[in-house]
């Protein structure tokens, strides 16, 4: 089973789909987090954690049906955590008084089939993904430049895993090392000075971020292919050098145009008024 992340109004929710069972497994804890609408993960983590003990004293069905798996945490590594399938969570929504609960049921109605439709027709992701970038009002050249760089990505994380590189930690530290050379700054500085937290980063890039991106990552697998590049050290000189190429073109361009290609710009809706 792997894991990825999917998104409930632009917070990052978990999740792992079971090949056998054929069905998607989210993570209770980022689902409570989304419905409390709580920016802190570990306030989110104790409102889930006496929840849990209420529901269990009250006899409920809901946490006898959660399971625990590994999920990836923010720093990369894998823990055990609380997980439920769409119906559960369904269930588990209706103990959580919110103004999120009807959005989340119809969010987790709609994704328990989403993947067993992908996998028969994988241009049905491409086509959710980009419907969803439109209704965040990003213009069609935008989501053609998204998808190409996710491609080259994808290119990219492929050769890393035929080449002794372990999904998870090491491929986010190899991320980080491309992105702090050519754009000089870590995902994370460049997270905060977008303002994001748990959103996709390239989800809330320029055109031009997204072409550097893509840059760096597309010469680094160069690199790494023309070196046969095998285990993290020499695929780490290999993103040192391919991001190197990047930001001496990022360079060139900001000379020429009298402007910065890194901003601070996103594509978070506006505040609600009073907050």
């Amino acid at each position: 089973m792997k894991d990825d992340i999917t998104f409930f109004e632009e917070r990052g929710i978990r999740r792992v789909y079971d090949e056998e069972a054929e069905k998607w497994y989210f993570s209770v804890v980022d689902i409570i987090q989304a419905l409390t609408e709580q920016p802190d993960f570990q306030k989110a983590r104790n409102y889930w954690n006496k929840l849990k003990e209420r529901l269990k004293k009250e006899g409920s069905q809901s946490v006898t049906n959660c399971h625990r798996l590994k999920l990836t945490a923010q720093d990369g590594k894998k823990y055990l955590t609380d997980v439920a399938d769409a119906e559960t969570l369904l269930r588990l929504v209706q103990s959580v008084p919110s103004p999120k609960a009807e959005p989340i049921k119809l969010w987790l109605a709609k994704t328990g089939y989403e993947r067993i439709q992908e996998m028969a027709d994988p241009e049905l992701a491409l086509n959710r993904s980009r419907e969803y970038w439109r209704q965040h009002g990003r213009s069609e050249k935008w989501i053609e430049q998204r998808m190409l760089g996710q491609e080259t990505r994808n290119k990219l994380t492929d050769y890393w895993k035929g080449h002794d590189i372990r999904e998870g930690k090491e491929y986010a530290i190899l991320t980080n090392i491309i992105h702090q050379e050519w754009a000089e700054l870590s995902v994370k500085e460049h997270k905060n000075l977008k303002g994001l937290k748990d959103q996709n980063l390239r989800d809330h890039m320029s055109e031009a971020e997204l072409i550097f991106t893509a840059l760096a990552e597309l010469s680094t697998r160069q690199i790494a292919e023309n070196a046969n590049a095998t285990g993290l050290e020499e695929n780490a000189e290999a993103g040192k050098k391919g991001g190197g190429i990047a930001k001496h073109a990022r360079k060139e361009l900001e000379a020429k145009t009298g402007q910065k290609v890194i901003t601070g710009k996103n594509a978070l809706p506006p505040p609600a008024e009073g907050k």
